[in-house]
Order: structure tokens, then sequence, then C-alpha cells
């Protein structure tokens, strides 16, 4: 009874941390909750993948709405590239679950890297864009979202990755605005995929039921402080933080 007492504290604890951090670089906090679950809790990837989806469906959801709210987004671009990522998470969530746990860590943490990666270089080069046409927009927004959404049902957070860099890129937006159209991406993608991995038996409600509380209750404190950093800055931490995840997850497999 107190051993369980602990695992559910220590889980809304985590998510705490995880909404923080979701509500500061928009992308819902369960990349860095991923790894962990398997170093405190002992999960596989695909189980580990599949509890973080309980808490990050609230999360994104909470978090789209913030930033609705104090950033200003184009909600006709948030539901086209909404509707688009649906088409491709579900049939991508289901073929995760049937993958070797140690080689979907470990293209996880290859996935971290990469993203870091190529967030750094445009930070680094000083962000250039190369924006699309306006009679193109629209169909490349929803390759975006195509693309978002296979990520999200293969490592179940994927989405709130890609999608920023190629909205700030070739799109123009700003690192803020392209936060909050990435959650958008990720809100329906998110139900679709922790529906997959449920159904395949690789949920543990117990856990993250109260990551989820935890990650509602400080979304906001994220989303608020994120609105005070220099974007500059502010991406720059997002590289090192997906960089120490993708370190954790090397280490796990």
């Amino acid at each position: 009874m107190i051993a369980t007492a602990i695992r559910v504290a220590a889980a809304a604890g985590l998510g705490g941390i995880a909404g923080l951090l979701g509500g500061l670089f928009g992308v819902g906090g369960g990349f860095l909750v991923i790894p962990l679950l398997g170093f405190f809790y002992g999960m596989d990837q695909q189980t580990a993948q599949g509890t973080v989806l309980i808490m990050v469906v609230p999360n994104v959801v909470w978090a789209f709405s913030r930033y609705r709210r104090r950033f200003g987004l184009d909600m006709r671009m948030a539901a086209t590239i909404a509707g688009s990522a649906l088409i491709a998470t579900y049939p991508t969530a289901r073929l995760a679950t049937g993958l070797d746990p140690h080689v979907l860590r470990l293209a996880f943490a290859l996935f971290l890297a990469t993203i870091a990666a190529t967030v750094a270089y445009h930070t680094w080069c000083g962000g250039a864009r190369v924006a699309v046409g306006p009679t193109r927009a629209w169909g490349w927004i929803t390759v975006v979202g195509l693309i978002g959404g296979a990520f999200s049902g293969f490592f179940g957070v994927g989405g709130a990755f890609v999608a920023p860099p190629l909205l700030t890129t070739f799109f123009g937006l700003r690192q803020l605005e392209a936060q909050g159209l990435a959650l958008a991406l990720v809100s329906p993608s998110a139900l679709v995929a922790l529906l997959a991995y449920a159904g395949a038996g690789e949920v543990d409600w117990l856990v993250g039921l109260p990551l989820a509380i935890g990650g509602i209750a400080a979304i906001s404190a994220g989303v608020k402080f994120a609105s005070r950093l220099p974007e500059r800055r502010m991406r720059l931490a997002f590289c090192g933080l997906l960089l120490f995840t993708a370190v954790l997850l090397a280490l796990l497999a």
C-alpha cells in the first residue's frame, strides 16, 4: 500500500515537471518522462510511450488553449495541421507496438538528437527562413501534419518536435506561433495514439493518471514563463534538453 502511494506521488511530481517543460516548449512534456519511466519504473519503451500519452493528451489540449489566448493562432492552419496528422497517427502507432523495445528506444534517441541538431543549426545560422508561396502554403501545411502525425504515432510525442522547425523555417512563423500550432497537431493525434497503445496493452494507467494530474497543474506556469524568454535562448535550451533526453535513452538501451 505504501509502495503504491509512493509510486503514485512520484508520478504526480514527475508529471508536474513535465507539464512545466511542456508549457515552456510547447511539446506536451512527454519526451523527458519516457526515459525516466524506463529508469525508475522499469517500463519497456512501448509501455513508457503509451503511459506518457495519458499525460500528453490533456497537457497538449490545455497548453494549446493557453497559447491561443496568449499569442494568437491561425485556427484554419491549426485545423488543417491537426486533421492531416490524424491520417498517419494510428497506423504508425500500431507499427510501433510490434517493434523490438530496444530498437525503438535507440530510434527515439536518434530522433531527438537529430531534431536538436537541426534546431541548433538554424538558430546559430540566424534562423534563416524559406517561406513557401501563398498558393502552395496550405498543401505544405498538410504535409507537415502528415509528418508530425507519423512521428506522434511512432514515438508517442514526436509531432511536437517535428512541426516547429518546419513551420519556422518554411512558413516564417515565430517560435511561439510554431509551438502553438504544434500543440494543435498533437492534440487529436495523441488521443488516437493512446487508443492504439491501450489496445495493444502497452499502457500503465496507475502511473499515467497521476502523471496527467501533475502535468495539468503545471502547464500554465510553463506557458507564462515562455512569453518572457528570448526566442534564441529558448531554442537553445530546447536543444539542450533534447540532447539530455537522447543520452538517457541511449544509456537505457
